[in-house]
């Protein structure tokens, strides 16, 4: 019996060995022969991802959806009228693929507002111990609030220090390593790439004028000195970045200087913060120190940044400004410190039907400096976030806005009463019994998102 049992394997072994040799060969649409393989399919947390048994192939699908909304009040009877509006925010298409131990590739779209803008394109090689090559569109690693996806923001929208100064998604080479205690990215990049407006604004400098492209060269150094611990993270950084005029601007502002941000809001379009073009950019130096931490379910997170922008023929100008924030998760839940990001990612909800996290932010932005006044601003803000789920977010936020007089938006908006009680956008002619000027309001907004 035993004899008869291993002949009949050795037989049924056999065929199946001269079956698979007798699979059709695949071909793909070029007419190439090439090697196939089952996946497996799951949802983890949510998301799709098709995943080969015997390879590191993997195939997963990001999609992100937010939905704002918001009211503004409390603004002085000088003011340009601010209008409550709603918007999706973000409507974000990505593909990600691990196409073997070595090779990553991801293409990331938006199509917020029925508006088409390219996010990420990536090409990335991960075959060197903890060392990350990759070229494409992606953000610069300069900015902790900048490289941390808006899943996980604190708060709706960053502060205005990092809208007007901090570089996002530009077109270029980047190389990080991360391991232990010690962060390092160092990267050259050129122009933005976008949507249509970028693509034709280097169309036209290349076309019409034969500009370079011009470029930036980004680096940063984080040190974690609390790597060791699961539940708690310490990050200590700093980043500086060289940068010149880029083709992604209009052909008329080209070697031109300009910084400009909303009060932390999309909805409100005006931008009182604005320095206008200023010519004759040679190069600026921007710079940035952060400290972040979390411990249990706090999180806190502060950064300072400066930028010293030269000119050829008139004098340097400098603009800066700083924020503090912090959040805390009331029903036990834990935040968590993304280590080979160097930033901060989902957090473990303390119960099944999630968790609240209680968020307050202090920030300040300066773009102020010598002849040029392009305004200055605190904010207060609050907030709340209910974390229901892995794949499902809400969020509340309360802030006051605090502008002062050279905040005119480019000098669009009013800014005080003149000596005849009517309202004026130069600032020189406003005239007040305590002097004041600028335009203070208050915000309430919300946010609905969904990630799968």
């Amino acid at each position: 019996m035993r004899k008869l049992f291993y002949l009949m394997t050795v037989l049924l072994l056999t065929a199946s060995v001269a079956w698979a040799q007798k699979r059709p060969v695949k071909y793909n649409q070029y007419g190439v022969a090439v090697k196939s393989d089952r996946l497996d399919v799951e949802a983890q947390d949510g998301i799709l991802v098709l995943a080969s048994p015997t390879s590191a192939y993997k195939l997963w699908f990001d999609i992100r959806v937010q939905a704002d909304g918001a009211v503004f009040f409390g603004a002085p009877d000088y003011a340009d009228p601010i209008g409550n509006g709603t918007s999706i925010r973000r409507a974000r298409f990505a593909v990600k693929g691990q196409i073997d131990e070595d090779w990553y590739g991801e293409f990331d779209m938006d199509l917020a507002n029925g508006l088409v803008e390219l996010k990420d394109a990536i090409i990335r090689y991960t075959g060197i111990p903890n060392l990350d090559l990759q070229v494409g569109n992606f953000k610069e690693n300069f900015s902790l609030q900048r490289n941390t996806t808006s899943r996980y923001l604190q708060f709706m929208e960053r502060p205005m220090v990092c809208s007007a100064l901090t570089p996002s998604r530009h077109l270029g080479f980047n190389a990080k390593y991360a391991k232990d205690w010690l962060w390092f990215s160092a990267g050259a990049f050129t122009q933005e790439v976008a949507g249509n407006e970028e693509w034709t604004n280097v169309a036209d400098n290349n076309k019409d004028f034969g500009r370079n492209s011009g470029y930036s060269l980004t680096t940063k150094l984080v040190i974690r000195p609390l790597y060791k611990l699961d539940n708690a993270s310490l990050h200590l950084g700093a980043a500086y970045s060289y940068r010149t005029s880029l083709v992604s601007e209009a052909t008329g502002e080209w070697g031109t200087y300009r910084a400009s941000a909303r009060n932390s809001t999309s909805i409100n379009r005006k931008k009182y913060l604005d320095t206008n073009n200023v010519p004759g950019l040679d190069h600026h130096n921007l710079w940035t120190v952060e400290l972040a931490g979390h411990w249990g379910g706090l999180r806190y997170e502060a950064a300072y940044v400066a930028d010293n922008v030269l000119f050829k023929e008139t004098p340097a100008l400098n603009f800066n400004g700083w924020y503090a924030q912090a959040g805390y998760l009331l029903f036990g839940g834990k935040q968590r410190y993304d280590a080979n990001g160097a930033k901060y990612t989902r957090i473990d909800p303390g119960h099944k039907w999630g968790d609240v996290e209680l968020c307050a932010r202090y920030e300040f932005c300066n773009l102020n400096s010598g002849a040029v006044l392009g305004g200055c601003a605190e904010a207060y803000a609050a907030g709340l976030n209910f974390w229901v789920n892995n794949n499902v977010k809400m969020q509340i936020n309360y802030q006051f806005n605090n502008n002062d007089r050279y905040a005119n938006g480019k000098g669009k908006l009013n800014v005080g009463k003149d000596a005849a009680g009517n309202p004026v956008k130069d600032y020189t002619k406003v005239a007040t019994p305590t002097g004041k000027a600028g335009v203070d309001y208050h915000m309430l907004a919300v946010r609905f998102e969904i990630d799968f």
